[in-house]
């Protein structure tokens, strides 16, 4: 399945096309899905939608977060991607940089989640009520001069918000997280420094392993 080679749709990158699967490469800022109001309708969903009317949402990404993104043709392969996200069979690995030295080469971070009600859609860690949350993360390199690190990520679980959340519970919040991150932190960069950079899975056609990759830009 080679990927096609579709022009650009203004920022959003067609990085592959095939009878099951559209995937696209999001920049930071733009939203996976509409939302409410007009000026919130230029997303994902439907600047695809123009391309490949069948086109439908499987998985999301924050409107802040950059990198990949995998869309369903179909309403059959939507239900099967579903699934697969559901049973954890979709293998996704970001790419951040976070404030402070990273002590560990690598860990997991166990720690359950919950919206933060007054304030949604932010999450909280609620270790008595929220639902169980996995992330593991690799230091791929430490800056001592800006006292940074960075990671890569892999979420066992979808919550929403999950790495912000993660890594801000151990004490290593993402560079450019006005969410939820220190002032100082948040205002590092001009963006969220947190990029979908690998998405692998079983191809919804035949069954066989596909896995597509993305650089990040910072």
């Amino acid at each position: 399945m080679t990927a096609l080679d579709v022009s650009p749709l203004g920022e959003l990158r067609i990085v592959h096309v095939d009878a099951a699967l559209v995937v696209v490469d999001k920049p930071a800022g733009l939203l996976s899905v509409p939302g409410r109001g007009d000026e919130k309708q230029d997303c994902v969903a439907s600047r695809v939608r123009a391309l490949f009317a069948d086109a439908l949402t499987v998985h999301r990404l924050d409107m802040a977060t950059s990198g990949l993104m995998l869309l369903a043709r179909g309403a059959a392969v939507q239900r099967q991607m579903s699934m697969a996200f559901a049973q954890r069979e979709v293998h996704k690995r970001y790419i951040a940089v976070v404030a402070g030295e990273m002590a560990l080469d690598a860990g997991e971070i166990d720690l359950p989640l919950r919206p933060d009600w007054p304030t949604r859609p932010l999450q909280q860690v609620a270790l008595a009520h929220g639902k169980p949350s996995l992330t593991r993360y690799r230091v791929l390199s430490r800056d001592t001069a800006s006292n940074t690190s960075r990671v890569e990520l892999e979420p066992l679980t979808g919550r929403t918000h999950q790495l912000r959340v993660h890594l801000l519970a151990i004490g290593h919040p993402i560079l450019g997280d006005r969410l939820y991150a220190p002032t100082d932190v948040g205002a590092w960069a001009g963006r969220l420094l947190l990029h979908s950079a690998s998405i692998g899975l079983k191809h919804p056609g035949d069954g066989s392993m596909v896995q597509f990759d993305s650089s990040a830009d910072f």
